[in-house]
């Protein structure tokens, strides 16, 4: 049922998994959400969009590193 599309004998890329693996990390650790403020306090300075991106493209990266075996840098 969860085959993938391409891939007929059911294995799924290294891609597909780090995929889940970053979703996974990233809803876990609360990346990507907007902070909500509270009363009292407010963030020193909110990150530029582009940081942001940078941030959740690098945790993608490292992701896939891990699914496919290379550690190093």
């Amino acid at each position: 049922m969860d085959q993938a599309v391409n891939t007929p004998t059911g294995a799924r890329r290294d891609e597909d998994i780090a995929l889940d693996l970053f979703k996974f990390v990233a809803s876990t650790a609360g990346i990507g959400r907007t902070a909500a403020p509270s009363a009292g306090f407010a963030a020193p300075s909110a990150a530029k969009a582009e940081d942001h991106v940078e941030n959740l493209l690098d945790l993608y990266t490292r992701c896939l590193k891990a699914v496919s075996g290379n550690q190093g840098k």
